[in-house]
C-alpha cells in the first residue's frame, strides 16, 4: 500500500502532488517557493513536513483549497485513494453567470472606436466621463 504506518511527517510538496492537488511534483514545489501554499496558516518551503491533522491552503488556478491532512501518502495513488487522505473544506466554486464576461473582438477588426471602448466600458462595470453627451444639454 502506499502509506506507511510509521510515517509521522512527509514533505508538504510531495503530499499535494500524492493526492493528486497538483499535476505534477515540480509544480507543487513552485507553488510553495512561490507562497501558494500555507501549513497551518503560515507560508512554507517545499521540504516543510506535514502531519495528520494539519491544514493546508493552496492557491491554485485562482481558487483556494482548504484541506485537512487525515493520511500521510508517499508516492502518487488513484483518485479514490486520495480523496480519503484528506477532508476538503474549500469554499464553493464561483457560479458560471459570477464570472465576468471577457470581450472578445474579431482578429483584424481593427483598433476599437471611442464607441466601441464606451460599451466596454459600460460593460466592465466601469463609468467614463459621460456615456450620453446629448443628456448634458
Amino acid at each position: 500500500m502506499a502509506s506507511d504506518e510509521g510515517m509521522t511527517t512527509a514533505r508538504v510538496d510531495s503530499w499535494i502532488w500524492s493526492v493528486r492537488l497538483t499535476k505534477t511534483r515540480s509544480a507543487a514545489a513552485a507553488a510553495c517557493r512561490a507562497g501558494h501554499v500555507r501549513v497551518n496558516g503560515e507560508r512554507v518551503k517545499p521540504a516543510h513536513g506535514v502531519r495528520p491533522g494539519d491544514e493546508v491552503r493552496l492557491r491554485h488556478a485562482g481558487q483556494e483549497r482548504i484541506v485537512v491532512v487525515t493520511r500521510l501518502v508517499r508516492k502518487r495513488v488513484g483518485a479514490p485513494v486520495a480523496v480519503e487522505c484528506y477532508v476538503d473544506n474549500s469554499p464553493p466554486a464561483p457560479p458560471r453567470e459570477g464570472i465576468a464576461v471577457i470581450a472578445v473582438r474579431d482578429r483584424g477588426a481593427g483598433r476599437p472606436t471611442k464607441r466601441d471602448r464606451r460599451e466596454l466600458d459600460q460593460l466592465r462595470g466601469r463609468l467614463g466621463t459621460d456615456p450620453d453627451p446629448d443628456d448634458r444639454l
